[in-house]
């Protein structure tokens, strides 16, 4: 809650915190394990097509590195992600989900303005919370290696066996 208390402090637009950060937490949920660590680091998405810049994201780090140093921010505007990304430009930043590499990773949470908890998954949660671990359309078909070495490098079924691993 405290990550998501200080990211909702920028006041930033279509703001949110996802990917490891909370599917992480919640397959050592389903696995009944103590929680993992964070993430390397903590994805805060946004979307705003007047500020589309790294100079923007970079200073917005900051400022959350100022805040609390003991996490390592990654804060990126979605509305400039499409042109690294090879995509079509997204239209918010929950669109912009649907083009991460994995169905239970396209997810994000954040606080609305009288604190309670909106939850983004323009994919569903099903692949979440039956423990599927499945390439997103474009991971399936052109970044289809980009896929297999996130589940060669990241371990997880040596950290939540309990993973179903599909490829479609």
């Amino acid at each position: 809650m405290r990550i998501l208390r200080l990211v909702q402090s920028l006041g930033l637009p279509d703001c949110w915190v996802g990917a490891g950060f909370l599917r992480s937490a919640v397959w050592d949920r389903l696995h009944r394990r103590t929680y993992s660590p964070l993430p390397s680091d903590i994805d805060v998405i946004w979307f705003d097509q007047e500020r589309a810049t790294v100079d923007s994201d970079a200073d917005l780090e900051a400022c959350l590195r100022n805040m609390d140093t003991s996490y390592n921010w990654s804060v990126k505007n979605q509305a400039r992600m499409h042109l690294r990304n090879s995509d079509a430009p997204y239209s918010s930043a929950i669109d912009a989900l649907r083009f991460w590499p994995e169905t239970a990773t396209a997810i994000a949470i954040r606080l609305d303005t009288q604190g309670v908890l909106e939850v983004a998954a323009p994919l569903g949660l099903d692949d979440l919370f039956d423990l599927v671990v499945r390439p997103t359309a474009r991971f399936h078909a052109d970044k289809h290696a980009v896929y297999l070495d996130r589940l060669r490098t990241k371990n997880w079924l040596g950290i939540w066996p309990n993973l179903k691993v599909r490829d479609y």
